[in-house]
């Protein structure tokens, strides 16, 4: 008589090769979207951190009473454009020191932060503040956006 052996399964079925290729098809339709809004968030963070230090050079500039004609981004330390910021844009102080737009940043980065601003504000006791036109969701708690 013959002897009649049994051969055990290799490999996958086709069913469970789907289910793998549907769970990471799920898994990267979910983590897409919070990476690209993560590399935003990132490329906001470092427009801001640009400019933030231009702050100390504008205060000491006011308490020197330079003029008007000194507020320009080469005279407080900066350079035409930066990789985050393609083009900055300084207004001198009013008599009192208070400015809206003392200093704001054009950005540069992926969907909506191209082309988006950055702006510091000093009002006249010397104290900052920061505002962007990017999306909240976009922007750092300390630089709330539209």
């Amino acid at each position: 008589m013959e002897k009649m052996t049994q051969q055990s399964q290799k490999g996958f079925t086709l069913i469970e090769l789907m289910i793998v290729v549907a769970i990471i098809g799920i898994l990267a339709a979910v983590a897409l979207p919070a990476y690209q809004d993560y590399t935003q968030k990132a490329q906001v963070a470092a427009s801001i951190a640009e400019i933030s230090g231009v702050r100390s050079a504008y205060d000491v500039a006011f308490s020197e009473t330079r003029p008007d004609a000194f507020y320009t981004a080469a005279n407080l330390g900066l350079a035409a454009s930066t990789n985050r910021c393609s083009a900055f844009t300084i207004n001198p102080p009013a008599a009192d020191g208070a400015q809206a737009t003392a200093i704001q940043c054009t950005m540069t980065g992926s969907g909506p932060v191209q082309g988006g601003s950055v702006t510091l504000s000093r009002t006249a006791g010397g104290v900052w503040s920061c505002a962007s036109s990017i999306a909240t969701k976009l922007s750092p708690s300390t630089c709330p956006g539209i």
